[in-house]
């Protein structure tokens, strides 16, 4: 979910309305979000930097969760589509990965379905 479900966001909704707000365009699905920018080490991420969980960590097509860095190990994501935010850690056997969106980035990718 999104906006447009009333305010209650799934993990990728949720991606997709905070970078809305700074104006950049992120498609609505966490395997795509990936491909929107570089993919920083997990030991240089950054305050804004997206991650990413799959349960193939070869597949990015098989991502099934993006939350947005918050800093000290943490990220602040929505677990499902109606769920409280909350922040979790990332240190995970399941973190696939992350992504610092870029503007030109997330400008080549789709942003519909």
């Amino acid at each position: 979910g999104g906006a447009a479900d009333g305010g209650r966001f799934d993990c990728s909704g949720l991606t997709q309305a905070a970078y809305e707000t700074v104006g950049i365009s992120l498609p609505r699905v966490a395997n795509d979000q990936y491909n929107a920018g570089p993919h920083p080490d997990r030991d240089e991420l950054l305050p804004g930097d997206l991650v990413f969980f799959s349960d193939d960590l070869t597949n990015s097509r098989a991502i099934r969760h993006v939350g947005i860095y918050v800093g000290g190990g943490y990220m602040i994501d929505a677990p499902r589509t109606g769920a409280v935010i909350r922040f979790d850690p990332i240190d995970t056997p399941d973190y696939f990965g992350a992504t610092r969106v870029t503007e030109d980035g997330a400008k080549a990718l789709p942003t519909t379905v």
